[in-house]
């Protein structure tokens, strides 16, 4: 895990029932001012960390909650981020897990039996590139099987493939047969906001799971809107509060346009001082700026409406705290206008189940087409993201524990650093079962076996409704147990990388540079052929319709039966002309593998990416390869 450290305390790195470490293990475990080397053990077993800049972390004791200690050069985790993106990986097992008793249950990391090796190479100022490179590096040599990274640039400063750090350091990662699976970015949901979008890096969108929490707002005349919030107020339904408009409570000479989203400096303290303040969400001011604007105040509670936001559930402590859509937000505006003394009340948070639709894509979770190359197909696939429970640092500043409960050792957070570390222990327990497969091979045998349809048995839908695309889920939401016997995998090699990078336009000598070998880039080199790299899904940037059909060509494995026979089912929109050859594929013993191609004509079809799918089937195994197409 490249990420910000850990906490090796917490009970999800405890090594019971684990074997002996490894003898090809080659990492250390370094002490520091407050990390000693018992802190590993045969579950955690490397913890790395670099001249980050100083952090500031939680005390450990109680006695000093308000004087945070100053430390440098440890691993442990000073932010939070990287034990709980560790944990999701492949934290033990622990029973009675939850968060101040919401999301009760079972804690359990994707591959829980993995070994853990932490390189912490961010801090609360960030991470920088050098040192991102010297952990892999580190990673590398120690002797890792997967790199997993939930950080990455923003889609705004993103460097090309071979400036930004984490896609040299996973490309020498691939070189040496090590997976890479990193964040899509939070950027959404606009297009062209991916990150991490090289082809040799598997990347990961969010989604929700079915499980919500919501606080519940009263309203003085009884009704009730429930929003998804994590607090742990002590509001009750018997009092209820002065209820205003964030507006009407403006400071002097404040554009009401400010104090409507709630701006620091915008609200005067002493019309807010013991009222619940309504404010709104225009998606430039943070949720948590906006709650501390509104606590300092001294505003009893605060009631967000923010349709974009409302599926992921933000956490205000003991802070009476929740947000609604802009239908119930309606209602809440047109309450407080019709009378004349408005009043309302937040209560605290519950846990609700067998949430539908499930699983949705996030709001935040950034989206294709890469703004580097629409020729790859990104984000790859998607995975829980939202309000996910796992270990956290003990969290102690003022304002974050109930009162009369013991500080927590867990925490619920969301982000598509919480949907990778799904996707990295879902590919160590496929790699569990199966050594000798290459991560191309276990990339593959995810993105052919995802799930595209929901709990309610329908298409798979994003955050404002609407069936979702692949440029917003990649192929689909994970399923590690069918990803297990895929049937016929994609391989993608390091010569297939290395041609990608002479379509996309880098020079020969540059290239042998960074693969350190010799190499030469084949003699025709443009950037539509990065289509026809042995990718499991399909994407082509420009298929101009008064042109001939586009081809390209794939070869799958068959990791299946040695006998058996598939064929080619074909989704395809209407207007858009596609043919698979051979539709029908033979493997008989001792022979391995076959290639097909894939031709679009345009011609009939509308303007736009136009979405669909090749399944190749055999009675038993759907190999299913998504294919996105622009037709200009």
């Amino acid at each position: 895990m490249i990420d910000s450290g850990i906490w090796p305390e917490s009970p999800s790195f405890n090594d019971n029932g684990i074997g002996e470490i490894p003898s090809r293990w080659k990492g250390v475990c370094m002490e520091g001012s407050d990390f000693k080397k018992s802190n590993c053990n045969r579950k955690l077993i490397g913890a790395r960390y670099y001249n980050t800049p100083k952090a500031l972390i939680p005390p450990k004791s109680s006695s000093n909650k308000s004087h945070p200690i100053n430390i440098t050069g440890s691993p442990r985790d000073s932010v939070g981020h990287g034990t709980h993106t560790t944990s999701i990986a492949a934290g033990a097992p622990i029973a009675n897990a939850s968060y101040y008793g919401l999301a009760p249950g079972t804690a359990r990391g994707g591959s829980p039996s993995a070994r853990i090796a932490s390189y912490k190479a961010c801090s609360l100022e960030g991470c920088s590139g050098s040192t991102i490179l010297k952990a892999f590096d580190d990673a590398i040599k120690d002797g890792v099987d997967i790199i997993s990274v939930s950080i990455g640039m923003t889609s705004i400063f993103q460097s090309d493939f071979l400036n930004d750090p984490i896609a040299i350091g996973a490309f020498h990662a691939q070189q040496m047969g090590v997976m890479v699976v990193c964040s899509a970015g939070n950027s959404g949901p606009d297009p062209y906001t991916i990150v991490n979008s090289a082809p040799w890096i598997f990347t990961v969108a969010a989604s929700n799971i079915d499980r919500d929490f919501q606080s519940t707002v009263v309203l003085g005349n009884g009704k009730t809107f429930p929003g998804p919030a994590i607090n742990f107020s002590n509001l009750t339904r018997s009092k209820t509060y002065p209820l205003a408009r964030a507006e009407d409570v403006a400071a002097a000479f404040t554009p009401s346009s400010d104090a409507r989203s709630c701006y620091p400096g915008s609200l005067d303290p002493k019309k807010v001082r013991g009222k619940i303040i309504v404010c709104s969400g225009d998606g430039s001011n943070p949720r948590r700026i906006q709650k501390l604007v509104v606590e300092d105040a001294k505003a009893i509670g605060m009631i967000l409406i923010d349709e974009l936001q409302k599926g992921s559930p933000f956490e205000s402590g003991i802070y009476p705290f929740t947000e609604v859509g802009d239908i119930a937000g309606f209602h809440i505006l047109k309450y407080i206008n019709s009378t004349k003394n408005p009043t309302a009340t937040i209560l605290p948070t519950k846990e609700v189940p067998r949430i539908r639709p499930a699983p949705v894509v996030a709001f935040f979770s950034s989206r294709g087409p890469g703004g580097l190359t629409e020729n790859i197909l990104k984000p790859d696939i998607m995975a829980p993201g939202v309000a996910i429970l796992a270990a956290m640092i003990p969290k102690t500043e003022a304002g974050s524990v109930p009162i009369g409960r013991k500080v927590s050792k867990f925490g619920i957070r969301s982000g598509t650093s919480m949907a990778c570390p799904h996707v990295t222990g879902a590919a160590a327990f496929i790699k569990s079962v199966h050594p000798q497969w290459s991560s191309s091979m276990i990339r593959s045998a995810l993105m052919t076996t995802a799930i595209i349809s929901n709990n309610m048995r329908k298409d798979l839908t994003n955050s404002t409704g609407f069936s979702a695309n692949p440029h917003e889920m990649g192929v689909g939401e994970i399923s590690p147990l069918k990803a297990l016997y895929p049937g016929l995998v994609f391989e993608t090699t390091t010569e297939d990388y290395l041609h990608f990078l002479c379509y996309y336009g880098y020079p020969e000598k540059t290239i042998r540079a960074v693969a350190n070998k010799k190499f030469s880039c084949p003699s025709t080199s443009f950037d539509e052929l990065i289509s026809n790299i042995n990718y499991p899904s399909i994407s082509i940037s420009k298929l101009d319709r008064h042109l001939a059909a586009q081809t390209v060509t794939r070869t799958v494995m068959n990791v299946g039966s040695p006998n058996s026979t598939y064929i080619a089912q074909l989704h395809a929109p209407v207007g858009l002309e596609v043919t698979v050859s051979p539709k029908k594929i033979v493997f008989v013993e001792g022979l391995e593998r076959a290639t097909f191609k894939v031709s679009f004509n345009g011609k009939e079809a509308s303007r736009g990416y136009c979405f669909g799918s090749i399944t190749w089937f055999d009675g038993l195994h759907s190999v299913r390869t998504v294919f996105a197409v622009n037709v200009e």
